[in-house]
């Protein structure tokens, strides 16, 4: 006799809900109608990305930088309301903005 069957015994006029699916998930960022700005740069001679334009929370916008540095294994920051990426990773940083959910415009080069 498993859970559900005692469940059943105990409590026989409750009706279980169904799960709900995990298809429609809520997201984890606060998404923006507006895209943001992915560029690329030169800063004293070392490639930079830089990311711009997101105009929600800068809790949501620190939690975006810290998951976009782990998922690229490189460090960067977050400063006046930019995300600096070391290095031009633009395809896979617009790929990962993509697959969760953000429209991105590509700026330079």
């Amino acid at each position: 006799m498993d859970l559900k069957d005692q469940l059943k015994n105990l409590f026989p006029e409750h009706v279980p809900q169904e799960e709900p699916d995990q298809a429609g998930k809520e997201p984890s960022y606060w998404l923006q109608d507006e895209p943001i700005i992915c560029k690329y740069e030169k800063r004293k001679g070392k490639p930079v990305t830089i990311l711009e334009g997101y105009n929600g929370a800068d809790s949501d916008f620190k939690k975006l930088a810290k998951d976009l540095k782990s998922y690229l294994g490189v460090g960067g920051s977050f400063k006046k309301e930019t995300i600096i990426i070391q290095g031009d990773y633009r395809d896979k940083i617009m790929q990962f903005l993509k697959e969760n959910g953000f429209s991105v415009k590509r700026v330079g080069g």
